[in-house]
């Protein structure tokens, strides 16, 4: 039996919109630490572990501008608050939006008919005491559960609860198959190169009907290139690499919590597809789970609980971004 709860369209204002390299939209990782934190509220009262969750987004608002009304944008940025000694404080560029999502979490188990109003009331409490992405939740249009043996049902009833919006999914093998063409005609290209003809618009000369190559009276023609497939593609981070040794409680300083183990890592990318919900068939395919093996840490989709493994494909496609590779820029 499956079983989902929906967080129907949660406002947030002053999300975090930075995720590594990337910006316009949190990362997955807030998303599923979100989950996670609401797992570990809610299993202890009824014993029910959240193991996943979809993400839906409705509306966003970069907090950005341009400057000279033309250009290219920057954040806007606020001194607040102000410091001990009541001036404004220095500036620390952050990258702020407002969004709407909706979160459809995977449950581990069904809801039993007594426990269904008190979960109920318990989950709308929590989901708008808690940040997400950052930031604070101002506003949610309510929560629902739901349970069925008919996997297609109940994702037919989920996926057009959440009409209008744009549904994310991990579409990392994409990049994989996009870099073995990259270098059959580019054999030094990295997997860094890939991965920003995701992202960059690239334009392509070429000379007029009728003519070899352009000149002063024939000016060169240029077309946009196409991305290297089709669909709302857009680089994404997916998680984390360890680049150390797993540290003893305690042995670095400064660390968040002295109590747990420290590894040092690096951010993980890969790309990701926004659908619109009515084009995806089985909503447990874009369910994003956490996976872990060996000295990857990451977030994935078209995945199940019982395949613990990373997919060989999507293990190729991840993008390390290691410090040779960042002098790319």
């Amino acid at each position: 039996m499956s079983s989902y709860i929906l967080l129907e369209r949660i406002k947030v204002q002053n999300a975090n919109c930075i995720a590594g390299l990337t910006y316009g939209f949190p990362g997955i990782t807030h998303f599923l630490g979100y989950t996670h934190a609401l797992s570990r509220k809610i299993q202890e009262r009824f014993g029910i572990e959240l193991t996943g969750c979809a993400v839906v987004c409705h509306d966003h608002q970069v907090q950005a501008y341009q400057p000279s009304g033309w250009g290219d944008y920057v954040f806007a940025l606020t001194r607040s608050p102000l410091t001990k000694e009541g001036n404004t404080a220095p500036i620390v560029e952050e990258g702020r939006m407002h969004l709407t999502v909706s979160l459809i979490l995977e449950s581990n188990k069904p809801f039993t008919a007594s426990q269904q109003h008190q979960l109920t009331e318990a989950l709308i409490s929590l989901s708008q005491t808690q940040k997400l992405a950052g930031g604070q939740v101002i506003h949610l249009k309510g929560v629902s559960l739901y349970s069925n043996d008919d996997d297609q049902a109940i994702s037919r009833e989920l996926l057009r609860k959440v009409l209008p919006g744009w549904l994310l999914t991990d579409r990392s093998e994409l990049l994989k198959q996009h870099y073995e063409q990259l270098i059959t005609t580019q054999p030094n290209a990295t997997m860094l190169d890939a991965w920003l003809d995701f992202a960059a618009l690239r334009y392509r000369a070429s000379a007029p009907e009728g003519v070899d190559l352009p000149t002063a009276e024939h000016a060169a023609e240029w077309e946009l290139m196409p991305k290297p497939a089709k669909g709302y593609l857009v680089p994404i981070t997916t998680g984390y690499k360890a680049i150390s040794a797993l540290h003893s409680s305690g042995a670095v300083a400064n660390a968040r919590d002295p109590q747990y183990p420290f590894r040092f890592v690096e951010a993980a990318y890969g790309v990701g597809q926004w659908l619109s919900p009515h084009r995806v068939p089985e909503l447990r395919d874009v369910i994003w789970r956490y996976r872990q093996q060996g000295p990857w840490y990451l977030c994935a989709t078209n995945t199940t609980q019982n395949t613990p493994k990373l997919h060989p494909e999507q293990e190729a496609a991840l993008v390390e971004l290691t410090e040779t590779e960042l002098t790319y820029f």
